[in-house]
């Protein structure tokens, strides 16, 4: 058995240890589970998680099928019900994960880190949709070239931040004052937490977790990185632009 092929069942397994028998079942039977249902009347869970909205092999060959359902129904899935797990404990009410996330430093750890855990992976699966433009459009083309010179130049600016961060976390595309800027966040941090030392309203935001990319790219995140901007739909990511200009 090579390299690969080893890591991907001893993940599996560790999965199926971890949450019970259906996820091997469903990888048998060729199941994809399009949504994981979080929430429950009886334990007033607040947060869910979105469908994805198209299969777990539509972004290959850039990102392999199963990289996506092991990410999008384990790791995502695990931040939301752990998420609602925290805020339950501690009886916290919100309106939004955006209120809950620019006043995180007032509640523990586990908020921060399944909060923002959850909000990260809501854009990142929504910005990566299979059709759409390859190249920004519209408005948000033009806020590119306005403030980076090129969109060659955004890319390598961007695959900079990603490849920079030491471990893990997340290479962001922000607006801010009427500016485009980029940067990086460690862990589960993003630019709408108070307590994160790079502020903005995301547009983009690239997983640079290994989770993300090891069992196609290894240890290559420069290649995931250069290869990632080919499953980005600029549709979504122009509608997100314009979104948050409000």
């Amino acid at each position: 058995m090579d390299r690969r092929k080893f890591i991907l069942n001893s993940a599996k397994t560790s999965l199926a240890l971890s949450f019970g028998g259906s996820f091997l079942a469903s990888c048998a039977s060729g199941q994809k589970e399009e949504q994981i249902t979080v929430a429950t009347e009886e334990s007033g869970i607040t947060f869910k998680q979105r469908d994805l909205g198209y299969g777990f092999d539509e972004l290959e060959p850039y990102i392999d099928a199963e990289t996506m359902e092991i990410h999008f129904t384990r790791h995502h899935a695990g931040y939301v019900n752990n998420l609602n797990k925290a805020i339950e404990e501690k009886d916290i009410v919100v309106q939004s994960l955006e209120e809950l996330l620019g006043s995180v430093s007032k509640y523990p750890t586990s908020v921060r880190n399944n909060g923002g855990g959850h909000y990260n992976h809501d854009l990142f699966w929504r910005i990566m949709q299979p059709g759409g433009e390859k190249e920004p459009v519209g408005d948000l083309k033009e806020a590119i070239d306005r403030n980076f010179g090129s969109f060659d130049a955004f890319k390598e600016e961007f695959e900079k931040a990603g490849m920079s961060r030491f471990g893990s976390g997340w290479a962001w595309l922000v607006e801010r004052n009427g500016k485009l800027l980029i940067g990086s966040t460690p862990n589960q941090d993003n630019p709408i937490m108070d307590v994160s030392d790079f502020q903005g309203l995301p547009i983009i935001g690239c997983d640079v977790w290994e989770h993300a990319y090891y069992l196609k790219y290894m240890n290559e995140r420069n290649t995931y990185l250069s290869n990632w901007w080919d499953t980005v739909n600029w549709d979504v990511a122009n509608q997100i632009y314009i979104e948050q200009l409000g």
